[in-house]
């Protein structure tokens, strides 16, 4: 395996992905992160929009058994669950078997689509060219996504909370979040975890294996509604997950993921400033 920086052994490393995984022991490890992260901060609240798939279904899994680990020793908390649609969203019912089967404290429905369209009328009337309509559909993607994490903060400023992130060690091999939106947070309980393992944590938590194992997507392309993850990588989860745990991948697909990797190298750093004197 090469040893350059930016090989497949540099890469896991940097990722912190661990070698060995057991989905039990993983649990126990990041509850107790979730809820001492809570404890420390001296906070009162975890805040986490859930979308319907499988990493906020997990992170908001993990959230709830935190705060229930938090009250067992005498302190307040609470985990508030938040739905964040633009408008109608197409798999809105597997949202709510999330809420279902994650029974959270409290859950709060903020719609960001007027927010969404009113930046947009905004641009556009400073004169601003937004690009042809794929385009401006891609731009408005990204402004969704930061608009989610402008909710949840507000939330969380008003209740004494941390947000959570739901990056895991796949999206963040291959650049898949939006720089200060979903890739904005306090805390990020799915960090060096592949997809298969996020799957794993979601069935030792007994989540049903249609919301485990449902096609991921982001969803935030309004001209391509549900598109797969997949289709917008070019490579599939198995081929992410396995080199990510050190496995052997087709050279054609280990090329795309390094690709990405760097190409990406600015949404996984601190911003940029000078050096001291």
């Amino acid at each position: 395996m090469n040893a350059g920086p930016d090989s497949q052994s540099a890469i896991i490393h940097e990722l912190g992905v661990g070698a060995n995984f057991e989905a039990q022991a993983e649990l126990e490890r990041r509850t107790r992160f979730m809820a001492g992260c809570l404890m420390q901060s001296g906070r009162q609240v975890l805040v986490l929009g859930i979308s319907g798939g499988v990493d906020s279904l997990v992170a908001g899994m993990l959230a709830q058994r935190a705060v229930n680990e938090v009250r067992q020793q005498g302190r307040q908390a609470r985990f508030i669950a938040v739905r964040l649609p633009y408008g109608l969203q197409a798999d809105e019912s597997d949202a709510q078997k999330c809420l279902e089967v994650i029974q959270p404290d409290l859950t709060l429905t903020v719609n960001i689509q007027p927010a969404v369209d009113a930046l947009r009328a905004s641009l556009q009337a400073s004169g601003m060219g937004l690009g042809n309509a794929a385009e401006q559909d891609f731009l408005l993607g990204n402004v969704k996504a930061r608009q989610r994490m402008v909710a949840q903060y507000a939330i969380a400023g008003a209740n004494a909370g941390l947000v959570i992130g739901t990056d895991h060690a796949a999206e963040a091999l291959m650049g898949f979040f939006t720089k200060y939106g979903d890739g904005a947070a306090d805390l990020v309980p799915l960090s060096g975890l592949t997809k298969r393992r996020v799957r794993a944590l979601g069935q030792a938590m007994g989540a049903p294996d249609a919301l485990v194992f449902k096609t991921p997507t982001a969803d935030l392309e309004t001209l391509q509604p549900l598109r797969p993850d997949e289709d917008a990588f070019g490579v599939s989860y198995e081929q992410i997950d396995n080199f990510l745990e050190g496995l052997p991948v087709d050279q054609d697909a280990a090329a795309i993921m390094i690709a990405a990797y760097r190409q990406t190298t600015h949404k996984r750093a601190l911003p940029l400033a000078p050096a001291f004197p």
